[in-house]
């Protein structure tokens, strides 16, 4: 196939970008660069000698209609990974979240649209579900968003199901709850728990928790998340017109706390780094307090099932063949 893939030069983007080449389809992917780097992609090259042949790159942003409508033709499918993925960045810049996040996304579908692709699969957030007290956290009970990243997020999906029952469109959503992995982003003030703390501990520095640490969450391994994209891809749906969002996680919860001290010991472990304990600050605004995923809508739907726990999915990173944050 020919796949489209926004945010490709991301983090998520990046690894979708690997499997989709690794897999023998052809990739023409975007990215505006804001966030993305140009080194994911050159790692990415770098893993076939025919790669680059199969890539097209195009540093476009998606927030200009016209340009992802001519980067849509001739595409089987597209994968929407592009976003102002931060809450405290949403929060801070609520204007750039919704042209990003929301005019982005309906541009995309208007890009299907105009090239007749039925597939979309898209990245939504375990965010839309705010301020729910269902815990694990289960599609149709979602609560208060309380971001303008969530807000965006869940909007998206409003709109799937609109553009799924307006044009006939097959638009799939997935939940993301917190992934990790290889080419994570560690510097900055919105990087992700993971990747900042494996940083701060490869440094010789305390790492900052954000509250007292008995904040939960769904951590899931980036494998996991492509795993999840394929499955997408490539499930037979009821008929024309269906939008579905769904829940992709391990199912386990997890807290700050917990995290530490699993990161902690396999840096020890395997560098024989002794990891400062860590220092706590206020809990920042828009962050929720517990966050784990019911996956059995992916379970049941795609026949999802997570292949690396927390526990594994760590180590693996941290492991010398694979952890390169301590050098970036």
């Amino acid at each position: 196939m020919k796949i489209m893939i926004t945010g490709v030069a991301g983090f998520i983007g990046s690894h979708l970008l690997s499997h989709c080449l690794k897999a023998g389809h052809s990739v023409v992917g975007v990215d505006n660069f804001l966030t993305g780097k140009m080194s994911n992609i050159e790692d990415v090259l770098s893993e076939g000698a025919d790669y680059g042949q199969r890539f097209e790159l195009l540093k476009e942003d998606i927030r200009h209609l016209d340009v992802m409508i001519q980067a849509a033709h001739g595409v089987d499918l597209i994968y929407h990974e592009a976003a102002i993925g931060s809450v405290p960045w949403s929060i801070r810049d609520p204007m750039l979240a919704h042209e990003t996040n929301l005019t982005g996304f309906l541009n995309i579908l208007e890009a299907a649209k105009a090239n007749h692709i039925k597939r979309v699969v898209y990245a939504s957030s375990s965010a839309v579900f705010g301020d729910s007290e269902r815990i694990p956290a289960l599609e149709g009970e979602e609560g208060a968003c309380l971001s303008v990243y969530a807000s965006s997020k869940r909007a998206q999906e409003i709109y799937a199901e609109a553009y799924a029952r307006c044009y006939g469109l097959e638009i799939i959503g997935l939940r993301y709850f917190n992934v990790f992995g290889r080419r994570q982003d560690p510097n900055g003030a919105y990087a992700a728990v993971i990747p900042r703390w494996a940083k701060a501990m490869a440094s010789g520095v305390p790492c900052t928790i954000f509250g007292d640490g008995s904040a939960t969450r769904d951590y899931c391994h980036v494998s996991n998340i492509v795993r999840a994209n394929t499955l997408a891809a490539e499930v037979a749906l009821s008929g024309t017109g269906d939008a579905l969002a769904m829940n992709i996680g391990c199912g386990a919860e997890t807290s700050l706390i917990e995290l530490h001290a699993m990161m902690a010991e396999k840096f020890e472990e395997k560098y024989g780094i002794r990891v400062l304990p860590a220092r706590h600050e206020p809990v920042r605004m828009g962050d929720i307090e517990r966050s784990v995923a019911d996956i059995s809508r992916a379970e049941r739907i795609l026949g999802f099932k997570p292949q690396l726990s927390v526990r594994e999915g760590v180590r693996e990173l941290i492991d010398a063949e694979h952890f390169d944050i301590i050098t970036q």
